[in-house]
């Protein structure tokens, strides 16, 4: 395992042990989170400046809808309406929680410029997009397959919200709109 990926995995480990701990009904310390995750208390304070930031982003790491909750086995419908889903089900997350999610992107910017070493966030949304283009996989170019992932993905977060809300200064219903035409728009690139 190379050196960056032991790094998200160890991340991954202790916003794991994080939320098993409060799932529990507790608040556990950082102390207890780091000894649940098999690493140092030093280690979990390499990954997360305090036990307020591992607790916020813990808790919405379990909010994040993963693939089985959005298409439950239903794979039907088009690209598009695939990746639709994706979006519908991570804007519903995000706007329940978008005070937190942009206090972890600041949390997480603020620590990319410093520790570049570091990871500073998790990729809650790939394996969503990824379930999604998986029916298609045998019939679309693997490049074109990486590049439709990777725009969605671009669109579909926090960070987008930013933009459609503060940068472009669009309401709930213009930003959806704006996706959903993307979403598409790409879907039809990708499949030429």
């Amino acid at each position: 395992m190379s050196r960056s990926n032991q790094r998200r995995r160890t991340r991954k480990d202790l916003l794991q042990a994080a939320a098993r701990l409060m799932k529990a009904g507790r608040t556990p310390t950082l102390e207890e989170i780091a000894e649940e995750a098999l690493v140092s208390r030093a280690t979990a304070y390499r990954y997360f400046p305090g036990l307020d930031a591992l607790l916020l982003e813990a808790s919405l790491d379990v909010a994040v809808p993963g693939p089985d909750e959005i298409f439950a086995g239903d794979m039907s419908g088009g690209l598009a309406d695939r990746l639709l889903r994706v979006d519908g089900a991570l804007h519903a997350m995000i706007a329940a929680n978008e005070t937190a999610l942009r206090a972890m992107l600041a949390h997480s910017l603020q620590r990319g410029a410093h520790e570049g070493d570091v990871p500073a966030r998790q990729n809650r949304r790939t394996p969503s997009i990824e379930a999604a283009l998986a029916p298609l996989r045998d019939r679309l170019d693997p490049h074109a397959t990486a590049m439709l992932a990777h725009a969605v993905a671009l669109i579909v977060g926090i960070e987008a919200v930013v933009v459609f809300k503060d940068v472009l200064q669009l309401d709930d219903d213009q930003a959806r709109e704006v996706r959903a035409w993307a979403i598409r728009a790409l879907s039809t690139a990708a499949l030429e």
